[in-house]
Order: structure tokens, then C-alpha cells, then sequence
């Protein structure tokens, strides 16, 4: 077991680093003789399939597979442990059936005999599919439970996945309402996310006569599209910046710059958490690596513990918004616009709802009399000169994107690069190969958590378009509601139901296809509709019954639950007043990307 984990861990690695390093090359070869790397494109692309995958299996053996967290509220002992069984055995059915479906595809490709380029066969670079889902499927039901009654009675979802994956007619013309039952209690009792989507796509298919293979094909497709790559290029910049001391480095420019104003050191957390969202892709990667510098620095400074814990956990997630945040990437490909206009749009929205959660931060630094420091021009010029390599990461991606010298996932990949050189070359913080090997590891197993829910989840858009759902929520909607500005206020109580029972990535995936039609329907401009979108879902990081940023607060700070969540209401309803000025405020998004002549 330690072999293979090991093996995992090196060729998930250096399948990242390739994706950093071939761009590169692509780059300079280009440059220095007008002539790139045969195939590099499409190798890149491949190599995601196989960090995905890779990672996927790898968060399954350390039991970091994203899920709802509602298990956990169940009383531990008998209760909690039965749940657990019971969500891991539907679980590990599931994987099975998806697994079958990978290996079906594998072989199409295999007597296709297509190649991606350089005589590289497609079916080799699928492996990573089956490979993927088997080794999950098998630590689902291993980790289950720590007893060996619970692994058996857990490995009973192996043998239900074989049986239906064998018999793929038993399910053909039933009702899916048992199964969609079935599905809601493993959510609910901590299946992962991307077994509940993919089970009910895979289900759903079959009860059509159609194989699983038809999900691995959008699972495919997906994770092999031509801007993927920059989520997991992104991802490793923020957790390079994670690792070593950035975070004091940019705190000590925060607070030098802003901290003599009422509320400084609040707004020093926001602008922090903000900054370093916009890498990370995702608020956990911040509150798990700044709570526990942030929070000691807010007590200390003279304000209300419960304040402090809301402003950390509505901080987490401000950066969305912002360029060049992953949810923004994701939202491109899946409505296919260019990234280069949300990243565009995003700004004055992002900027504006960190500036709201700022604003709040000096009334209570106001109203408590917290310290503040005194501002010294020479101490805030020497934190400059010393984050200046991390404050100018945004810098390298804006002008790099946008001179039309590096592509999308070339200016993701020299990001990653810059982060890297200046972690380990600049100042050192990450100063041995076993470190930057765990860095790689640790961002192969969140990508992989988030890539494998996304692959899967396609497959279940796939199957509502070809329900024609997309054009009977059209028919209906345009039959109830005749007014654009209503249709705007019921979009945004749509998408706050959605962020309280999805996470972000699920749920572009899935619901933003079904929106985009409606949204032309009522003349919502495309980047518009998309930064309300992700706007609305940033708010679902605060809501519960499933707000991440809720429970990544509780478990960091060592509070109960409803202790952090009612700690983060009055930032919840602040970035609420937020979403709807964003959403009835086009200009906003639109009135850079206007100036810079992209409308």
C-alpha cells in the first residue's frame, strides 16, 4: 500500500509539473524558431485526465473526496458510523457502474486507433478513466468503516455496481424516483458529490437503453477540453504562495498601507483573503492557511471574537470574482465565452463586494475602538519591496493574457512557474524536493476532487439537454414571468437555493447551461449572466445547510457550527445587498469591457 501510494503521488506529480513546463517550451521554441512542440496542445489536455484521475484516487485513499457535509452533523457512535456505510456502499456502486462505463470507452477508442498526436493512442491516455474509478470505487468501500463487518457489508455496493454493469437492460424503462431517493440519502449521509451526480447521470442513461459509457464521453470530452488546464496551472500558483511565508509578506503590506485607517486590520483580512482566493480557486485553501494567522491578529487588536470568526468566513470566498479566480474559467468553457471577458467583467463586481465587506470592517473597528498602527511611509515602502514578487502575480497574468504573447493556459503555466521561482529561488521558503513534491501532491488532490465532480456532472447536463429541459424551463419561464427585472430578482433566489445545495463547480456545470438560454431570452448580456451567476454561488460558501466556508471555519477555528453561522450572517446579508446591486447594476460588469472596445 505504501508502494502504490508513493508511485500515485510521483506520477500525479510529474504529470503536473509537464503541464507547467511543455507551455513553457511552447513559448520559447515559438519565440526562438517560429516552430512549437508537435502536439503540446493536446498533450497538455491529455494530462489533465490523468491529474484529475489521478487525484481523484488519491483524495479517496486520504479521504478528501468533497461531499456534503451534512453527515457530520449526525450524532457520532452507532449513527454516524451506520451513515457512513450505507452512503459509502451507494457510493461504491456507483463508481463501479462509471468505471464500466470508462472501460467500454477505452475499448471503442482502442479499435478506433486515433491518435492525439506524436503517435500517442487516445485509449492509452483514457486509462487514466477506468484506472481512476476502480481505485476509488475500492477505497470507498476500505475506508468506510475501520471494522471489517463494515467493509463487507460496504462491499456489497461493489457487487451491486458489477451486477447492473453486467446486466445493462435491468434498469431499461423503470421509474428513476427510487434511485433519485436513494441518491438523496447517500448525499445526505456523505457520499461524495461527484457519486451522487454521476450515479444519477449513469442511472438515468441506463433506464434510456443507453450504456454508461455515454457519461465517460462527456467525462472525457470535458476534462480534455483546450482550456481546462489553466484550473489546475492556477491552483499550483496559489498553493506555492500557501506553502511559503507570502501570506505574512502581503499581511505586512496590507496592514502597513491600511491598517492606520478605522477597522484597518479588518480590511487587511479581507484584501488578504481576497488576494489569495483569487489563486487558491477556492475559500478552504484560504481560512485553512490564513485562519490561523488572521484571527489571533483581529483578537488582539481589540475586536469581538464573533465578528472575527464572520469576517474570516465570509472573507474566504471574496476573490471569485476576481481575475483569475477558477470559478471564472470554469464558467467560459461550460457557456463557451471568452475567459479573457470575465475575467474583464469580474473586477468592479469582485472589487466591490471586497470594498463592501471592507466597509463593514471599519464600522465595527469604529464602534470597538480597536487599534489601529500609524501609518510610516518608509515601513509600508519596505513591505512592498518585500511582497513585490507576490503582489505582482495578477500583474504577470493580466499582461501576459491580454499582449496576446501567452495563451490562456501558457500564461496559467508561467504563473505557476514565476510562483515557483519565487518560492523556492527568491526567498526560499520551500527550500527541499520533498516540499515542492507535497505542494504538487496536496494541488493534484483538490484538483482532483473538483475535476472528477466536474466530468461527471457533464454527463448529467448532457442527459437534461437531451430531455430538452433547457427548452421547457425556457417555455415555462417566459410563460410566468414577463418583466426582465423580475426575472433577474427570481434568478437570484434560484441560484441562492442552488449554492445551498451545491457547490460552486457542481453547480456550473450543471445549472449553467439550463440559464444560458434564459438569460438570452430576456436580453441578459452573456459575461452579465455569469458574474451573477458566480456572485449568487459565492454566496452559497455562507449558506448553510451546506456553505463550505461554514464548516472549513468550524473545524479551523474550533467552533460549533451554528456558533460560525451566526457569526456570518451579517456579512451573508451585506454580500447579499451586494449581489443584487451587481445583478441590477450591468454596468458593473459591462462598462470596462466597453471601454476597452470587447463589447
Amino acid at each position: 500500500m505504501a508502494v502504490l501510494a508513493m508511485l500515485e503521488d510521483l506520477v500525479a506529480a510529474c504529470a503536473l509539473a509537464a503541464m507547467v513546463l511543455l507551455p513553457l517550451l511552447e513559448i520559447a521554441m515559438r519565440r526562438l524558431v517560429g516552430v512549437g512542440i508537435p502536439a503540446e496542445g493536446p498533450i497538455v489536455q491529455h494530462l489533465v485526465l490523468w491529474v484529475g484521475f489521478l487525484g481523484a484516487a488519491i483524495a479517496a485513499r486520504d479521504r478528501k473526496l468533497l461531499a456534503l457535509a451534512t453527515g457530520s452533523l449526525l450524532p457520532k457512535g452507532t449513527a454516524r458510523r451506520v451513515a457512513s456505510i450505507i452512503a459509502s456502499a451507494i457510493a461504491s456502486a456507483m463508481t463501479v457502474l462509471l468505471a464500466s462505463g470508462a472501460v467500454q470507452l477505452v475499448s471503442n477508442e482502442r479499435e478506433a486507433a486515433t491518435s492525439i498526436g506524436a503517435n500517442i493512442p487516445v485509449w492509452v491516455t483514457q486509462l487514466a478513466l477506468p484506472a481512476g474509478f476502480a481505485l476509488i470505487a475500492v477505497r470507498l468501500a476500505w475506508y468506510a468503516d475501520d471494522g471489517w463487518w463494515g467493509r463487507v457489508a460496504t462491499a456489497t455496493g461493489l457487487a451491486v455496481g458489477g451486477w447492473l454493469a453486467q446486466a445493462p437492460t435491468a434498469l431499461e424503462g423503470g421509474s428513476f424516483l427510487p434511485w433519485l431517493a436513494v441518491l438523496v440519502i447517500a448525499a445526505a449521509f456523505g457520499a461524495p458529490i461527484f457519486a451522487v451526480l454521476g450515479g444519477a447521470a449513469v442511472l438515468l442513461f441506463m433506464m434510456d437503453g443507453v450504456t454508461p459509457a455515454a457519461v465517460l464521453i462527456e467525462t472525457y470530452a470535458l476534462n480534455t477540453s483546450a482550456t481546462l488546464p489553466a484550473i489546475p496551472l492556477f491552483t499550483l500558483a496559489g498553493f506555492l504562495l500557501a506553502e511559503g511565508h507570502a501570506s505574512s509578506r502581503l499581511l505586512g503590506v496590507f496592514r502597513a498601507w491600511f491598517g492606520w485607517i478605522p477597522g484597518g486590520t479588518a480590511v487587511v483580512c479581507a484584501l488578504l483573503c481576497s488576494f489569495f482566493t483569487v489563486f487558491t480557486g477556492g475559500s478552504g485553501v484560504t481560512i485553512l492557511a490564513l485562519g490561523g494567522l488572521l484571527l489571533p491578529a483581529l483578537l488582539r487588536d481589540g475586536y469581538a471574537e464573533r465578528f472575527s470568526i464572520g469576517l474570516l468566513t465570509a472573507s474566504g470566498s471574496l476573490g471569485l470574482l476576481l481575475p483569475p479566480a477558477l470559478p471564472l474559467i470554469l464558467y467560459g468553457i461550460v457557456a463557451q465565452l471568452p475567459i479573457e471577458d470575465l475575467f474583464v467583467g469580474g473586477i468592479l463586481p469582485g472589487l466591490l463586494l471586497t470594498g463592501m465587506i471592507a466597509a463593514w470592517g471599519v464600522r465595527q473597528g469604529l464602534a470597538s475602538g480597536a487599534t489601529r498602527t500609524t501609518f510610516n511611509l518608509r515601513e509600508g515602502v519596505r513591505a512592498l519591496w518585500a511582497a513585490k514578487w507576490e503582489l505582482a502575480m495578477p500583474i504577470v497574468v493580466l499582461v501576459s493574457l491580454f499582449s496576446g504573447w501567452a495563451t490562456a493556459i501558457e500564461s496559467a503555466a508561467l504563473v505557476a512557474f514565476y510562483a515557483f521561482v519565487v518560492q523556492t529561488m527568491i526567498h526560499r521558503d520551500i527550500t527541499s524536493a520533498r516540499a515542492v513534491l507535497r505542494v504538487l501532491v496536496e494541488c493534484v488532490t483538490v484538483v482532483g476532487g473538483v475535476l472528477i465532480i466536474l466530468g461527471v456532472a457533464v454527463g448529467l447536463t448532457n442527459y437534461l439537454i437531451g430531455a430538452q429541459v433547457p427548452a421547457r424551463l425556457l417555455e415555462w419561464t417566459t410563460s410566468y414571468i414577463g418583466s426582465r427585472l423580475t426575472f433577474l430578482l427570481a434568478l437570484n433566489v434560484f441560484l441562492l437555493a442552488v449554492g445551498c445545495l451545491m457547490d460552486i463547480f457542481s453547480a456550473t456545470v450543471v445549472v449553467a447551461p439550463l440559464l444560458v438560454p434564459l438569460g438570452a431570452a430576456y436580453d441578459i448580456h452573456p459575461v452579465h449572466l455569469g458574474i451573477i451567476f458566480i456572485a449568487n454561488l459565492e454566496l452559497g460558501y455562507l449558506t448553510p445547510p451546506v456553505g463550505l466556508n461554514l464548516f472549513l471555519a468550524s473545524y479551523r477555528f474550533k467552533r460549533s457550527l451554528l456558533e460560525v453561522a451566526r457569526a456570518s450572517l451579517p456579512m451573508l446579508a451585506i454580500l447579499g445587498v451586494g449581489v443584487l446591486v451587481i445583478t441590477y447594476v450591468p454596468w458593473l460588469t459591462l462598462g470596462l469591457l466597453r471601454s476597452l472596445g470587447r463589447l
